[in-house]
């Protein structure tokens, strides 16, 4: 193939890993911007999701979208709660104080991943996508008849990548409402502007924080369910989102839900391109490159703010 579909090809596992990367870093943006936690356990949140998906598609029989519907539901309300419990018995009792809770969460991401490998194994297990029709994907050719739609051999996707972008984007879409148009959304913004004013306005913060905890780990378990038929559960594999996420979130500026977004379209798109025509080791290379970047000539992010 020529290098035009060979880019085809690229950008659309770019947008996949931009859709995904998008979902699982607003939930470490959301937790940072409402609580300044830093939360370094938000890797394995993410296989969790990606475990339990394949638990309940595993346990429910029939058609594999059964199973995949219910774990779309289950993954990111038990993760969530999970991410509550974590809160209310270790980073309340902590009083969300930044440093000590950067060691909790350490402590969290281990104690979570030893307990999947005791549980589940350290084998990779494959999810079975709902659909996975491939689909041919045109390109235009110039012949002696002049340009002409053809579809050359080996340009083609899977009807499930297709999936992942667009329930990601419908589900970011999702979130930026509920923060923007919803009473709880303006209550959490409330808090991140500022705490003590929030509290004095008869707001439970500390209750807050509990729910955004659980939303931000619910969002990375709902990213996982997403990408899980692709790249198979393993009690490792939290890892990449978790370096990923926290590149997006400092390029976009903590806590900034746009900068988030353009931070993983630009990330996702330039590591897939990267990752096709050279490595994906050059891919994470780029990216720690740009990160460095924008710490020296812009430490707050894209969208961030400068602290007062």
């Amino acid at each position: 193939m020529e290098f035009g579909p060979h880019l085809v090809l690229a950008l659309i596992e770019g947008a996949v890993t931009a859709a995904v990367l998008a979902l699982t870093a607003s939930g470490l943006s959301l937790v940072f911007g409402v609580m300044r936690v830093v939360n370094i356990a938000h890797g394995e949140f993410f296989m969790l999701g990606a475990v339990i998906a394949w638990w309940v598609t595993q346990s429910i029989g029939g058609h594999p979208g059964w199973g995949f519907a219910a774990a779309m539901v289950a993954a990111p309300l038990m993760v969530g709660a999970l991410a509550v419990a974590a809160d209310l018995t270790v980073l309340r009792r902590l009083s969300y104080d930044p440093e000590r809770t950067i060691v909790a969460t350490i402590g969290l991401l281990y104690i979570i991943q030893q307990l999947t490998l005791m549980t589940y194994g350290p084998e990779a297990r494959p999810v079975v996508a709902p659909f996975d029709a491939r689909i041919a994907l045109p390109w235009p050719e110039r012949g002696a008849e002049g340009w002409q739609i053809g579809w050359p051999w080996g340009l083609s996707t899977t009807a499930w990548k297709l999936a992942v972008i667009g329930a990601a984007a419908a589900m970011v879409g999702a979130l930026w409402l509920f923060m923007a148009r919803t009473r709880a959304g303006l209550v959490l913004r409330a808090t991140q502007a500022d705490r003590e004013m929030a509290t004095a306005f008869g707001i439970p913060v500390e209750r807050v924080y509990a729910l955004t905890f659980g939303l931000g780990a619910g969002l990375a378990a709902l990213a996982a369910v997403l990408i899980v038929p692709i790249r198979q559960a393993h009690y490792l594999m939290g890892g990449d989102p978790l370096l990923l996420s926290f590149v997006v979130v400092i390029i976009g500026g903590l806590g900034s839900l746009p900068g988030t977004l353009l931070a993983a379209v630009l990330i996702g798109l330039s590591d897939g391109i990267i990752s096709v025509f050279f490595s994906p080791t050059l891919a994470k290379i780029v990216a720690t490159l740009m990160v460095a970047l924008v710490l020296v000539f812009r430490p707050q992010g894209l969208f961030g703010t400068r602290a007062p």
